[in-house]
């Protein structure tokens, strides 16, 4: 969604109880720029509701001073643990509770979606990640130092970006004999 003078800021969220990594992604004129990107660091905060809270806040705290329209968050991947799994789907519906607090559109994106999106490489480490978006948003490369979080939830507004950009194709083709029939004026024969 577009503002009325054309610019979108896209939030990115990569959710955690422990560190939540957070990015505003400006478009203006479909040039995506970095505004801002961080972590919420909740190690020292014992109780997990308590974190909970400071997600919340924390989130409604960027979405007011930093007005996105869009959230883009890495959706929990499925691993072995399923304590860390419950812990971390809070903590992502924290965050996503705080964006509709708000009237924000929500878009969830798999991992693997979002390292295909900016690294062409589904497995890409965390590492490559970062590098592919330091030189695609021509980012200081101190500025991406330790901050793998923060750099996850910029690849996901990076995403969501490259995902909701694309030029709508009208026709929809089942086959070159379908593509030959409904574009007749430009099949030379």
């Amino acid at each position: 969604m577009m503002s009325e003078n054309g610019e979108r800021i896209i939030m990115g969220i990569d959710p955690g109880t422990t560190i939540m990594g957070y990015a505003m992604l400006r478009i203006v004129n479909k040039q995506p720029s970095l505004l801002v990107m961080g972590i919420i660091d909740m190690r020292k905060i014992v109780n997990h509701y308590d974190r909970l809270q400071r997600i919340f806040e924390r989130t409604l705290s960027l979405i007011d001073e930093f007005h996105p329209t869009e959230l883009a968050i890495e959706a929990p991947f499925f691993g072995k643990n399923v304590q860390s799994m419950l812990k971390l789907g809070r903590g992502q519906g924290v965050a996503m509770a705080a964006a509709l607090h708000r009237k924000i559109e929500i878009t969830e994106y798999a991992p693997l979606k979002i390292k295909m999106a900016i690294t062409g490489n589904g497995k890409a480490s965390k590492e490559q990640v970062s590098d592919m978006l330091r030189r695609i948003l021509k980012i200081e490369a101190a500025d991406m130092q330790a901050k793998l979080d923060a750099t996850d939830a910029l690849g996901a507004a990076l995403c969501h970006y490259y995902q909701t950009n694309r030029p709508q194709n009208e026709k929809k083709y089942h086959g070159w004999k379908d593509f030959v029939e409904k574009n007749k004026d430009k099949v030379a024969r």
